[in-house]
């Protein structure tokens, strides 16, 4: 694997452990060209891993990331990682639960601009840590809150935040959330254009 943009574009990075799944480069890239710049930007990876979505972060601007990662062999890799490249000034790692990360982070009361939720698809856990980011209250007015999810496992509706985008890059979704304003209901998902990104799928984009 390697940091596929920003400063540290090209960069390599260690291999997560046996059994994990770290985002692809095809669908970092597409990803972070989504959201742009994110110079001073406070940004928290909850399901870390080896921390590839956070150092991406850091490598295009942001000023801190906060990693959280429960599993022991990825949070060693995710600290060499860091290590590696030098981002451990910018960086902040937790050891846990992500839904008890999330309530520890909401009594600080500093929020962030960006989380990154990149959980087990299978796992069930997108919605409760989808609800605990609203429950806390870590989301800055403007945040958005990025989900990597499964195309078997949707994303659920979650009152507090409002769909803005979902794009697919084969059996991949990446959807887009926003603060909801107090005439916004969590719903279907407006992507604009009305496009689902179909470029793994022969490079097409529908819409």
């Amino acid at each position: 694997m390697r940091v596929t943009g920003g400063r540290l574009g090209g960069r390599r990075l260690l291999a997560a452990p046996t059994g994990t799944r770290p985002s692809s480069d095809r669908v970092r890239v597409a990803l972070f060209a989504r959201l742009g710049e994110l110079d001073g930007a406070r940004v928290l990876d909850l399901y870390a891993g080896t921390g590839t979505l956070g150092i991406e972060a850091i490598s295009r601007g942001a000023r801190e990331v906060v990693f959280n990662e429960q599993a022991p062999r990825s949070l060693a890799v995710l600290r060499a990682n860091l290590a590696a490249l030098g981002m451990l000034t910018n960086a902040r790692i937790l050891a846990g639960d992500a839904v008890r990360a999330v309530e520890r982070l909401g009594r600080e009361a500093v929020p962030f601009d960006l989380v990154l939720l990149d959980p087990p698809y299978a796992a069930g856990e997108v919605g409760r840590a989808l609800e605990a980011l609203v429950a806390a209250r870590v989301l800055a007015p403007e945040a958005v809150v990025v989900v990597e999810s499964g195309r078997r496992h949707p994303v659920p509706a979650v009152a507090g935040l409002a769909p803005l985008d979902e794009r697919r890059y084969g059996d991949t979704l990446i959807t887009q959330f926003v603060v909801a304003r107090p005439d916004e209901r969590a719903g279907s998902v407006t992507t604009p254009g009305g496009a689902i990104d179909s470029a793994a799928q022969g490079g097409r984009r529908s819409g």
